[in-house]
């Protein structure tokens, strides 16, 4: 009987939702108003899906794996297989399996992220409205759907919202386990996140502290059971984690692509380092550099002016992320680009805590997700209760723990962490969300009694007016007509707030009862102005790219430029039994004539380039499997690379110029805006041009001194060179 209980009365939330009219009435509007967030989402979402057509190299590998079940496993970046993605593939998979469905376009692509959006909010509902009540849950739901971050990542090949759905997966499954303690529901938590550990490797795991604390503290088993039940989880979710890296490393190199963004061909060191600690530390592996954003690629690696430092060139200064850049989304002085905030690794440790909310309120950070995020706060000291913790039986303390925890982990890493993008806070998006839809219900029920706490309300709103103030001050422009009006709504509201409150001195009734909800909504609506702005700025001027960011452009948006069709033309014509239609170290051209032919392309840079050394070069030659090579001119940098021995990091001497800085950092050979390669470029270069002929520009080009070199744009310096007659 005693188990009856407890569970009928966990079964309730603690803030009961208003009674049910007899004619269903109130239901009725429930629904209503759940299908006008959900229709926003989907407009949010889907309204000109694709208009930028393809923005980063994430579309090639589609096309990649769309071809055979071999690439479609390894996540191979071209069609032949020569190297893989720098992501585990199963966020790909989905777009693998939208564009065998529709065929392969922009839309296909991005639509499996669009949808992942709209079951984000959902979900999000549905998780809080289970706790706190429909009110709650509508409010949490509508701050994620508007969420600029969350918005602009769900319209792009990065699949950041596929893992956020996927971690509110695993939220539904730890509060199932919390609830009951029963091992199964915690194990499937598990599973759920191994699989985000395979969408995006250790950025998945950054929810376990919220959910493992949870279970500890809130099941209903003995504290033995529920480590034991913890330690069986943690067993299984390093299993399903870990079992797609292990396969591709114990596979022979010889029969899979060269793990992209490696020096050592290891999908574990690629998860472990390059996407694990040095996004903390900030500190790059050998010959692996900062990766630049997928969607800004350089036009033409190896000689694209305005691309920051390149062939030795002292004349161009740092870019892409170094402090004292410039102006970036309109907001000037605002420092380093990408999402790199956090401090120097000398002062990290000791700034991890202090960090936290200066970064997220400031920009870049603060206009992609600190909208809301003083609200957010609020709503968690609105949770605090100064009571004996009963985390078994209080749903408060529970959804504190988990949304809390959630938010501040992630918060912590994100402002720390030396190597990020703003697109990564998509998942930290549905914490903030549900934190501002649980703390306004539970304002809102706070405002209405005595105490202290009915002050919580009115201070939300004026803290989270004061920080999009200090958002939009950044913009001229926008904050000329968009800060007066928040302002004076706001007023409003809180005026209204304060002075009900202080009629309660004087009389045992609040003043206008009809009002008082009006004035909230009111505040409301002007809280959520600028957000919604900030997420339909980029759909609606057109500015989306394969690096999300909300809000105005740094700069005007220039089209996005196309690979030169008389190249396509030229290199089909004269393919002949080559197997291999190109090698090229340009990264752009590399994505565009993959989706262009469908044929092989062996990278030789970008983030995916394939190690070539120049006796594998000589004898592909020889054998008539590679004919044309489209490359850039050597790099400025002295090779340590021994032909047959694998390759090397070679160093920059860069000294106290700025030549030679890519996104703000001394970088090794190979870093070319952010992108790698490996260090026996320069030797494959100079065996090219040695052993074979220039094709004149004039056969090749059409756009003679402008050709793109892909998704950017900018002058086209490589050359294309024929090496038939080499051998």
């Amino acid at each position: 009987m005693a188990n009856t209980i407890t569970t009928s009365a966990q079964a309730e939330p603690e803030y009961p939702t208003e009674p049910q009219d007899a004619r269903g009435l109130p239901t009725l509007w429930r629904r209503i108003a759940l299908g006008a967030i959900l229709l926003i989402s989907v407009f949010m979402n889907f309204f000109k899906l694709g208009q930028s057509g393809f923005t980063s190299y994430y579309p090639p590998a589609v096309r990649s794996m769309m071809d055979n079940w071999h690439n479609f496993f390894f996540a191979a970046y071209d069609p032949g297989g020569f190297s893989s993605l720098d992501k585990p593939p199963v966020g790909f998979w989905l777009q693998v399996l939208s564009a065998k469905i529709f065929g392969l376009t922009p839309v296909s692509v991005l639509l499996p992220q669009a949808v992942c959006g709209v079951l984000a909010v959902l979900l999000l509902y549905a998780l809080v409205r289970r706790q706190f009540g429909v009110t709650a849950g509508l409010l949490a739901a509508l701050a994620l759907a508007l969420s600029p971050i969350s918005v602009i990542a769900n319209r792009t090949v990065q699949v950041d919202s596929t893992l956020a759905l996927v971690l509110l997966m695993g939220a539904w499954a730890i509060l199932r386990a919390a609830s009951t303690g029963r091992l199964r529901w915690l194990l499937l938590c598990a599973a759920i996140i191994g699989v985000g550990f395979n969408i995006k490797m250790l950025e998945a795991y950054l929810v376990l502290p919220a959910f493992g604390l949870l279970y500890l503290l809130a099941a209903p088993r003995s504290i033995w059971k529920r480590l034991w039940h913890l330690a069986l989880a943690l067993l299984l979710l390093l299993v399903i984690s870990l079992s797609w890296v292990l396969i591709v490393d114990l596979t022979p190199a010889t029969q899979r692509p060269h793990v992209g963004s490696t020096t050592d061909d290891s999908e574990i060191n690629l998860a472990l380092g390059y996407n694990g600690i040095q996004r903390l530390l900030g500190t790059r592996g050998e010959g692996t550099p900062e990766q630049q954003p997928s969607g800004t690629q350089p036009s033409s690696i190896n000689g694209n002016p305005g691309q920051g430092p390149v062939n030795g060139n002292p004349g161009q200064g740092p870019v892409n992320g170094n402090p004292g850049q410039g102006p970036v989304n309109g907001n000037p002085g605002q420092g380093p680009v990408n999402g790199n905030p956090g401090p120097t690794p000398g002062n990290m440790g000791s700034t991890l805590v202090e960090s936290f909310l200066p970064h997220l309120l400031t920009e870049p950070l603060a206009g992609q997700s600190g909208w809301l995020l003083p609200l957010a706060l609020f709503g968690m000291i609105a949770l605090l209760k100064f009571r004996r913790p009963r985390p078994q039986s209080d749903r408060t303390l529970q959804a504190l723990i988990l949304w809390g925890m959630w938010l501040l982990t992630m918060g912590i890493f994100f402002s720390a962490a030396q190597f990020t993008h703003e697109y990564y806070l998509t998942v930290m998006a549905p914490a903030i969300a549900a934190l501002c839809g649980i703390g306004l219900a539970t304002m809102w029920q706070d405002y209405r009694r005595s105490g202290w706490r009915a002050w919580l309300l009115p201070l939300a709103i004026i803290a989270t007016a004061s920080e999009q103030v200090s958002i939009l001050s950044d913009f001229p422009d926008w904050g000329r007509w968009m800060i007066p009006l928040l302002i004076v709504l706001c007023l409003l509201a809180v005026g209204a707030l304060i002075c009900a409150r202080l009629s309660l001195r004087f009389t045992s009734k609040a003043p206008w009862p009809r009002l008082l909800l009006p004035a909230l909504t009111l505040g409301l609506v002007a809280l959520m102005l600028g957000p919604t702005v900030w997420a339909a700025i980029p759909i609606f001027q057109g500015t989306e790219g394969g690096e999300p960011v909300a809000g105005p452009p740094g700069q005007s948006p220039g089209a996005a430029a196309k690979i030169d069709p008389a190249l396509i033309r030229y290199l089909e014509a004269n393919q002949g039994n080559a197997q291999i239609l190109v090698a090229t170290d340009q990264m752009g051209m590399a994505d565009d004539i993959i989706l262009a032919t469908n044929k092989t392309v062996m990278p030789l840079g970008g983030f995916s380039y394939y190690p070539l050394t120049t006796t594998e070069l000589a004898s592909l030659i020889a054998q008539g499997k590679l004919r044309f090579l489209l490359i850039g001119q050597p790099l400025p940098v002295a090779s340590t690379h021994t032909p047959d021995s694998g390759f090397h990091p070679q160093q920059v001497n860069v000294g106290s110029s700025p030549a030679g800085q890519l996104n703000g950092a001394s970088s090794p050979a190979g870093q070319l805006n952010g992108a790698s390669a490996p260090a026996g470029l320069n030797d494959v270069i100079a065996w090219t041009t040695r052993h074979c002929k220039v094709v004149p520009s004039s056969q090749w080009q059409i756009f003679s001194t402008s050709a793109s070199g892909g998704n950017g744009s900018g002058s086209n310096t490589a050359q294309l060179y024929d090496c038939a007659a080499a051998h």
